[in-house]
């Protein structure tokens, strides 16, 4: 839910004042930023597969297959994690929410089509 505008500002005064009283401290808060959460997102997901890619080579080459499918799924998830992360943000970080615009509602036939009848009726009744 987004802030309201009075909120809004009050925060703005807020971050100002903090900034004013101890720099440091509210640098320290402002975090690593988006671009470094999902490249260290992404990254550790890398290693992870890897990882996936040892256990279901060791299981084969010990001959035991709970050690592969455990290794195929940790590779499984690390590319799940990979993807999603690179894909969108994480909540939390980055300047804050945005606000959406409402989706679009794209006009099917049945939508022309009684807009068009809307159009001859209203053309018929101005007759």
């Amino acid at each position: 839910m987004p802030l309201s505008e009075h909120e809004q500002r009050l925060l703005e005064q807020m971050e100002r004042a903090l900034y004013a009283e101890d720099p440091k401290f509210a640098s320290a808060l402002e975090g690593t930023g988006l671009r470094t959460y999902t490249r260290r997102r992404v990254y550790q997901a890398a290693a992870g597969f890897v990882v996936g890619i040892a256990l279901l080579m060791g299981g084969m080459v010990a001959q035991q297959i709970w050690v592969s499918v455990v290794g195929f799924l940790v590779m499984l998830g690390c590319a799940v994690l990979a993807v999603t992360g690179w894909r969108r943000g994480p909540v939390g970080h980055g300047a804050g929410p945005k606000p959406t615009p409402p989706p679009r509602r794209k006009a099917g036939v049945m939508d022309r089509m009684e807009q068009r009848w809307q159009r001859r009726r209203d053309e018929q009744d101005g007759i």
